[in-house]
């Protein structure tokens, strides 16, 4: 199979959808490789090293896509990319299309298959592709809150983890996934006083052994989520629905009643965020204050550390990478039910159940139209 990797246009976004030894994997399975010139420069994996590995380097975008049969990316593919892609043409990256009917619409439109890193699963019902990431951006999420609550980025000005004599900042994190966690985690190894919620008993209970007395643990309420946000130094949206667009847990009348110069770092902004004040920002602009609350809602938090990311990435999607190019994306699809889930739009057909909810629109089941 012919496989293309073309540099990341999407605003501060450096990482890139495949390494040298990815690359010299799927070379020594007889496949080709065509990355496009620079696409890893950023990151300190050049066209030199990428050449010994085995890819061909080409000159510009237009040339990769026109030459590839399968498109392995790291973001959602942005207007320009959307008018390169051509029917029957893979495409293997991170989608996030429920909060955006645009780039639906376009996939859509292009015919071709669809497959987002973001609903993979496997056996224990997690989301592998999605798991890196999610545990780059909830790290991240404590290190960018702890930055915004200084005065010099509009916060309260409030150390995360005090100091004696003066109490720690209160970090409150919606969410006791992978996001939450690691957040958690950060916030815990800060000293600061933190609270994790979720709707599941049994995932409050896992939280509870690991980290015992360190950490409290609520079940997720309206009421217990307004008690909580209002007195938190420091909120972490940490939701996830696979495939779906994320629940707006935070009202605009909670965020109007927050401490002033409180933070919310949105880590579901890549769904559409778990609060009605949250809008996408970038790394070049990342911050935006709204009732004297700090708002950081980086859609791709993770790029801000691209070389860590794309390793970790990289750990993740490479079996599924040698796996559609080693059988073609039908039979692997077929053969494998959580690559399957992976499958979002196939020749001009919705094949996502959250997807399709989100935006109105019928959808065909991945095993019916593989069935075909």
């Amino acid at each position: 199979m012919k496989i293309g990797v073309p540099k990341e246009i999407k605003n501060s976004e450096y990482r890139v959808g495949m390494i040298p030894a990815a690359v010299r994997e799927l070379v020594s399975r007889k496949h080709k490789v065509f990355v496009e010139s620079k696409a890893g420069d950023a990151i300190d994996l050049s066209d030199e090293i990428y050449a010994r590995a085995g890819a061909t380097i080409l000159g510009s975008a237009d040339e990769v896509y026109a030459q590839a049969e399968m498109i392995v990316k790291v973001k959602e593919p942005q207007a320009i990319e959307i008018k390169r892609l051509r029917p029957g043409q893979t495409l293997f990256t991170y989608l996030h299309l429920a909060p955006d009917p645009v780039q639906t619409k376009g996939l859509l439109n292009a015919g071709i298959i669809g497959i987002a890193y973001e609903t993979v699963t496997d056996a224990r019902g997690g989301l592998p592709l999605l798991a890196p990431m999610s545990e780059v951006a909830g790290r991240m999420s404590i290190q960018a809150g702890a930055r915004c609550l200084e005065m010099e980025a509009g916060g309260r000005g409030q150390l995360l983890g005090g100091v004696p004599g003066v109490p720690a900042a209160r970090v409150v994190v919606l969410g006791g996934g992978v996001v939450g966690t690691n957040a958690a985690r950060m916030a815990m190894g800060l000293e600061a006083h933190v609270t994790v919620l979720d709707v599941s008993l049994p995932r409050l209970y896992e939280l509870d052994l690991q980290f015992g007395a360190m950490l409290n643990t609520i079940y997720s309420t309206i009421d217990t989520i307004e008690e909580n946000v209002l007195a938190a130094d420091l909120v972490v949206g940490a939701v996830l629905l696979p495939g779906a667009a994320a629940p707006k847990l935070i009202t605009e009348a909670m965020v109007k009643a927050m401490k002033k110069g409180s933070v919310l770092v949105d880590v579901a902004i890549d769904q559409g965020g778990c609060s009605e004040t949250s809008h996408p920002t970038t790394h070049a602009d990342p911050t935006y204050k709204l009732h004297d609350v700090v708002h950081y809602c980086v859609a791709n938090m993770p790029g801000a550390v691209a070389r860590t990311s794309t390793f970790a990435l990289n750990n993740a999607t490479l079996p599924f990478t040698l796996a559609l190019a080693d059988k073609g994306w039908r039979k692997a699809l077929s053969e494998d039910a959580h690559l399957r889930a992976g499958l979002n739009v196939c020749e001009g057909k919705l094949t996502c159940e959250p997807v399709a909810v989100a935006h109105g629109l019928s959808f065909v089941p991945a095993e019916k139209l593989l069935a075909q």
